[in-house]
């Protein structure tokens, strides 16, 4: 198995309002309105809207309701853009688990959360490169 990540599905609850709030983000999507499934292409990956009950079945697991333990990141160019995208995702409806502001391990960073409990890591990690098309890399 390649070192990659492909896709990250997330579940949600409401599929209209899920996509509502990504495109208040600026994300563009091909799906018609009626689709079951959103895919939103970002630079390296896919990120996908689903039904919750429906990932889960497809998943083969049990959906106990609450958080599933995974974050999600979204690293930025500097500071001053993690505050930019994190005004994007309150104008956009999404809640502010954390503000923007340095952290213990030298970067900088804030967390929102969309309508469905997905947490989003905005950072800035001065150790790492975002390049041009907005990949990340270890150094």
């Amino acid at each position: 198995m390649e070192q990659r990540l492909s896709l990250v599905t997330l579940g949600v609850s409401d599929l209209a309002r899920a996509r509502a709030f990504y495109e208040a983000l600026g994300w563009t999507t091909g799906a018609e309105p009626g689709d079951d499934v959103v895919f939103f292409q970002t630079s390296c990956m896919i990120v996908a809207l689903w039904d919750r009950a429906k990932l889960a079945e497809d998943s083969c697991v049990t959906d106990g309701g609450g958080w599933g333990g995974v974050a999600l990141a979204y690293n930025v160019r500097s500071p001053a853009e993690a505050d930019a995208v994190i005004e994007e995702a309150r104008a956009a409806g999404g809640t502010i688990a954390r503000e923007p502001a340095e952290t213990f391990w030298g970067g900088y960073s804030g967390v929102f959360v969309d309508p469905d409990g997905h947490p989003w890591e905005v950072a800035h990690n001065p150790h790492w490169t975002v390049t041009e098309d907005g990949a990340v890399r270890l150094a």
